[in-house]
């Protein structure tokens, strides 16, 4: 139960609900409230196990040392560069080979969870009555949700991210960074690419929490809405799969997940990048809007 169930009419500070001080500490505590969830700690445990596993088996193949076909790292038909291919020349592109094996599955089905969960949860813990009962306003309430999963999207994104430099620093050399393009920028320089890089992730699933938040909205099984929040991202991913539809995998929002591999380019890329954040903002305003409309008129009986 999060801090503002029980929050009397004025909330947490007695301050008047307007008062933008009174609505940060509705969002404070709905962050804390799902970063303290033991599910919370086992789904980033999960996301940081991915690139210790990736880490270790590349240095078991490698016998670590240096990978033979470590010296292309180019670009390879829009499927996204060969980073592993680098890893054992250094460390540091195990962030970006972590980043590409949970983006498309990991990092999204974590999302999911907690995006799912966020309004059907509470309402079928019986507390969602109870957070309408501080004159929030249920759309306040649903931004702070919102705000909420976004915040979950940046730290399991760099939980990944951290996890990873961690690992490649420990298993392999660090050093100069070969950029797709060819060129050596530092060290220094390649770890700014890195947190760039981990930005571009979480920002590519603005547009599926948004999804997640809607779907929450449309029943009272926090469970179900977690299940039917992963079951359509495996059902777009199939879509965008296919080729015969290929008309629509533009307008689908994990087309572009994989132009994040742009910021390793020299100079930095933003074709695809400005795609794919145009598209998750236009999938945020949709189905954020879907999500108001629903949760503004839904009759809250839980």
């Amino acid at each position: 139960m999060s801090q503002a169930e029980t929050a009397g009419p004025t909330g947490t500070t007695g301050q008047n609900p307007r008062n933008p001080l009174w609505t940060l500490g509705i969002l404070r505590s709905e962050i804390t409230t799902i970063l303290r969830r033991h599910r919370t700690y086992a789904l980033l445990a999960v996301l940081a196990a991915v690139p210790v596993l990736i880490g270790i088996a590349v240095r078991i193949e490698t016998g670590g040392g240096g990978a033979g076909s470590g010296s292309g790292g180019g670009p390879d038909g829009g499927g996204g560069p060969a980073f592993l291919t680098q890893v054992t020349n250094n460390g540091l592109f195990l962030v970006f080979a972590a980043l590409a094996a949970t983006l498309p599955v990991f990092l999204p089905m974590a999302v999911g969870v907690v995006a799912g969960d966020a309004i059907a949860g509470e309402a079928s813990a019986g507390t969602l009555r109870y957070l309408l009962v501080a004159p929030a306003g249920r759309t306040r309430l649903l931004l702070a949700k919102y705000a909420s999963v976004l915040a979950f999207c940046l730290v399991a994104t760099f939980v990944v991210a951290a996890s990873a430099l961690a690992v490649g620093a420990l298993l392999f050399p660090v050093g100069e960074v070969t950029t797709i393009s060819g060129t050596r920028i530092s060290f220094g320089e390649g770890l700014v690419r890195a947190a760039l890089t981990a930005a571009a992730v979480a920002a590519s699933l603005i547009g599926f929490a948004a999804v997640g938040l809607f779907v929450s909205t449309l029943t009272n099984s926090g469970i179900g809405a977690m299940a039917a929040t992963v079951g359509l991202l495996i059902t777009v991913q199939i879509l965008d799969s296919i080729p015969q539809l290929s008309g629509i995998h533009p307008y689908l929002f994990p087309h572009h997940w994989m132009s994040f591999a742009d910021v390793l380019r020299e100079p930095v890329h933003w074709e695809e990048l400005s795609k794919n954040f145009q598209l998750q903002g236009l999938y945020a305003a949709v189905f954020g809007s879907a999500a108001w409309a629903r949760f503004t008129t839904k009759d809250i009986t839980a």
